[in-house]
């Protein structure tokens, strides 16, 4: 798993809203959507999976 220049960005962006570090990194797929739900239902399981999609991708 190589480190690019636009990781850091992405998590910012997964930080502060969730959806889109996470649509950032993969568009419009499943994680997106998931993403999404997870938010909805509390910040902090969206924040986690930000992180663990854009981390693992």
């Amino acid at each position: 798993m190589a480190v690019t220049a636009t990781d850091p960005i992405k998590i910012i962006f997964a930080i502060l809203l969730p959806p889109l570090g996470v649509f950032m990194e993969v568009g419009f797929k499943g994680h997106f959507w998931l993403n999404i739900l997870l938010t909805l239902f509390g910040f902090i399981p969206g924040i986690i999976h930000a992180l663990y999609v854009i981390l693992k991708h």
